[in-house]
C-alpha cells in the first residue's frame, strides 16, 4: 500500500486539530466517493459479487451494485440508494455505513481477461482492501478536523480531547484488583464510543472504579483507606490538602448529579463537553493516584 501522502500545509503547520463531531457535507462527499469509486473498480464484489456464468464458472467480475444498495438500505433504511452525495445523513448513519462498507470491501489483485464475454475476472485480498479503505476514511475524517477514526477491527472511535487521549493511550491497569481493573478499562473503552449516550455511561464505569479505589488500601475502612491513598501521593501539606479537596470533592460530584444514580433530583449532564470535562478530571486523580502507588496509570 502507498504511503500517506502530506500536503505543504502539513507540513508546514502540523496536523489539524481533529475537534468536530458532525459530518461535514465536504466529508461526506468524499466518503461518498470512496464508497463510489470500489463499488466501479469491483472493490465490492468480494461481498457483492456480479458473476460470470459462462460454463458455470460463476467467477466474479465486478460488484453487484443493486444486490449491495438491497444490503445497504435494509440495514440502513433512512439512507438513500443510490447515495447522494449532496444530502448528509445523520452521524450515526453514516458512521455505521463506513463500518458496514469496511467488513465488506476487498482489493482486486487480479484480472484474469474473458474474451468471449469481453470481462474480466477478479480475485480479491480483503486485508489489504480494508486497509487501503481504512486509511482513506481516515485521512476524509483527519482533512476535516472530524474527531472519529476508523480503527483495524473496523470499529469507529471517538479520539479523546489529544492531552486526554495521550493519557488514555497510555494508561496501563495494573492495580492487583481484577474488579477494578476491568472497571477503569469499561470507562475507557466507553469514553472513546462514536456514540454520545455510550460516552456519558463511561462517568457511571469511572465513578463505580474511584469508590473501588477508595477501598482498596484497608477495605474495612473507606475513610482510612483513602487517607492512606493520598498520604503515598504526598505528604506535603498544602498539596496533600488539595488532593483530599479533590477527592471530596468529585465524591460529591458523583453523588449530586446523574452518574451513579438516578433518583429524582440528581442533576443531568448537559452535554459532551461537560463529560469531556468531568471524565477528564477524575481521570487525572485516578491515574495519580495509581501512577504514585505502583498500580499503573
Amino acid at each position: 500500500m502507498a504511503s500517506r501522502m502530506t500536503y505543504f500545509s502539513e507540513r508546514e503547520l502540523g496536523a489539524r486539530p481533529r475537534t468536530r463531531e458532525e459530518i461535514t457535507e465536504q466529508a461526506w462527499k468524499g466518503i461518498v466517493s470512496a464508497i463510489q469509486t470500489r463499488i466501479e473498480d469491483g472493490s465490492f464484489g468480494f461481498s457483492f459479487p456480479d458473476t460470470c456464468n459462462d460454463e458455470g464458472r460463476n467467477t466474479i467480475i465486478g460488484t453487484n451494485a443493486r444486490l449491495m444498495g438491497s444490503a445497504i438500505t435494509g440495514e440502513f433504511p433512512y439512507l438513500e440508494w443510490p447515495l447522494n452525495a449532496s444530502v448528509v445523513p445523520s452521524l450515526y448513519d453514516v458512521l455505521d455505513l463506513v463500518e458496514f462498507c469496511h467488513q465488506r470491501v476487498a482489493t482486486v489483485t487480479s484480472r484474469e481477461w474473458h474474451g468471449y464475454l469481453g470481462h474480466n475476472h477478479f480475485t480479491y485480498d480483503p486485508e489489504r482492501g480494508r486497509a487501503e479503505f481504512r486509511a482513506l476514511i481516515n485521512r476524509i475524517f483527519a482533512r476535516s478536523e472530524i474527531a472519529f477514526d476508523l480503527s483495524e477491527d473496523g470499529q469507529i472511535i471517538r479520539l479523546a480531547p489529544i492531552i486526554l487521549r495521550e493519557s488514555l493511550e497510555a494508561a496501563i491497569f495494573a492495580t492487583g484488583d481484577a474488579t477494578l481493573d476491568g472497571l477503569l478499562e469499561a470507562a475507557r473503552h466507553k469514553f472513546l464510543s462514536s456514540h454520545s449516550s455510550v460516552r456519558t455511561e463511561a462517568l457511571e464505569k469511572l465513578w463505580d472504579a474511584w469508590e473501588r479505589l477508595k477501598t482498596i488500601e484497608a477495605p474495612e475502612d473507606k475513610k482510612r483507606s483513602i487517607a492512606i491513598l493520598l498520604d503515598r501521593v504526598s505528604t506535603e501539606p498544602n498539596f496533600r490538602r488539595v488532593l483530599e479537596d479533590e477527592a471530596n470533592y468529585l465524591t460529591g460530584v458523583g453523588n449530586t448529579f446523574m452518574i451513579r444514580h438516578t433518583e429524582v433530583g440528581k442533576t443531568p449532564i448537559a452535554s459532551q463537553e461537560q463529560v469531556d470535562y468531568l471524565f477528564h478530571r477524575m481521570f487525572a486523580l485516578i491515574r495519580l493516584i495509581l501512577r504514585s502507588t505502583g498500580r499503573g496509570g
